[in-house]
């Protein structure tokens, strides 16, 4: 196994708050999978896991080395919960085929937040 990049990021819950209250689902559908939504929904308080997810995106672009844009895009990455509770990340569309092409067998993640922010750091192996 080779460590193919590291990224990691910071976000503000309240940033996501007011992004959330501003634009609503047009925010939500533009950054996050059905799956992603769902889960943050059921939470009591889903600005904290939305910031902990956008965290984990924005990492996970900086560990492939491309940001998000036309290489990766916000709904490429889905960010999933094992039954254990432990986050794993899902790729698809351009983020799959960018992990094909580099050689990618896994990304890796962690999540926290806390009251005032979401961070995560992500690591791409191959």
């Amino acid at each position: 196994m080779k460590i193919i990049g590291t990224g990691i990021d910071i976000v503000e819950t309240g940033r996501v708050r007011e992004s959330v209250a501003k634009f609503g689902d047009r925010f939500l559908h533009r950054c996050f999978l059905p799956d992603e939504i769902a889960y943050c929904q059921s939470m009591k308080f889903p600005e904290l896991h939305y910031a902990a997810r956008f965290a984990a995106k924005e990492a996970i672009s900086k560990a492939f080395g491309t940001g998000i844009g036309r290489q990766l895009g916000w709904k490429d990455m889905e960010i999933c919960k094992h039954d254990s509770g432990a986050p794993f990340v899902k790729l698809h569309g351009k983020g799959a085929e960018l992990a094909t092409a580099r050689g990618v067998t896994e990304v890796l993640v962690s999540l926290s937040h806390s009251k005032d922010y979401g961070a995560a750091s992500a690591i791409v192996v191959g």
